[in-house]
């Protein structure tokens, strides 16, 4: 089965082509490579690629900048998913987001929970998901971080290197979610021919400082730092940002794991792989 990948270029879609089965024929275009927003320029795609599956892995993620940039934002997580749509008439697999919920929630989100997004990048995602068809496959997911890319985790990294201290949020609560991981369940529920709403992420959850402790730990003890620099954990409303984040958002990802009967990976194992092949990577 032959399947286009775009966004390659991205963490989620570098990871995609990285854990890609063998019996997918896989093709792959990034961002650069065609403008999204074109609708010619989606369909001359398509056309040349003739997939059966389309995995859209592109996204505008500068949560922040798209407060004041609208417009870019809409182009790339609404306007492409309906002009890929328009262009392909087989499934779309698209990558959605936890920033579609509130966080006002006292339990993991579940697939077809009422969105309400607080920032204009999960408004601009929640309207791209409205874009799909009942044929098609959305995964959300959250807080996602891969190797050698520009994320949470290896932004900790550099500033535990250069800061003689970190701040980091305590009162926001979520999953983190290696890439890789997401990447094997999209292609797990590819091969099931899913449909409709599933979310991953992986098992557990954290704080954003919990997460930058266990990040400091794990690297301390791997050699990828050789300091340890205090961590202190602060409010929300001490770190003030151009875009409003969900104080809770965890997803249930209980649906998923059922039908793949795959099973739970704890998001601090996770960490310990993607610290391993950053260290690869030197």
């Amino acid at each position: 089965m032959k399947v286009l990948v775009i966004g390659s270029g991205g963490q989620v879609g570098c990871a995609l082509l990285a854990t890609a089965p063998s019996a997918f024929t896989i093709t792959h275009a990034s961002r650069a490579e065609c403008d999204l927003a074109d609708a010619d320029a989606v369909r001359a795609l398509i056309g040349d690629a003739s997939p059966a599956i389309v995995i859209n892995a592109a996204a505008y993620t500068a949560v922040d900048a798209a407060e004041s940039d609208e417009e870019a934002a809409r182009a790339v997580n609404a306007e492409a998913v309906a002009n890929l749509v328009g262009a392909h008439a087989g499934k779309l697999v698209q990558i959605g987001t936890d920033f579609v919920f509130d966080g006002s929630a006292n339990r993991p989100y579940q697939p077809d929970d009422e969105r309400a997004p607080l920032s204009v990048y999960g408004a601009t995602k929640a309207a791209g998901e409205d874009h799909l068809r009942p044929t098609d496959l959305l995964v959300r997911t959250s807080w996602v971080y891969g190797a050698g890319g520009r994320n949470f985790v290896t932004t900790m990294l550099r500033l535990m290197r250069e800061k003689d201290e970190v701040r980091v949020v305590s009162d926001q609560i979520g999953s983190p979610t290696w890439a890789n991981g997401l990447a094997s369940t999209i292609w797990k529920l590819v091969g099931k021919e899913a449909a409709g709403t599933f979310h991953h992420s992986d098992a557990g959850v954290a704080s954003w400082y919990d997460f930058a402790v266990a990040i400091q730990e794990e690297a301390r003890a791997m050699g990828l730092l050789d300091r340890s620099a205090p961590i202190i954990p602060i409010r929300t409303t001490n770190y003030p940002t151009a875009a409003r984040r969900p104080p809770f958002s965890v997803l249930d990802s209980s649906a998923t794991r059922a039908l793949l009967q795959d099973g739970y990976t704890h998001w601090r194992l996770n960490l310990w792989h993607m610290l391993r092949e950053e260290k690869a990577l030197g």
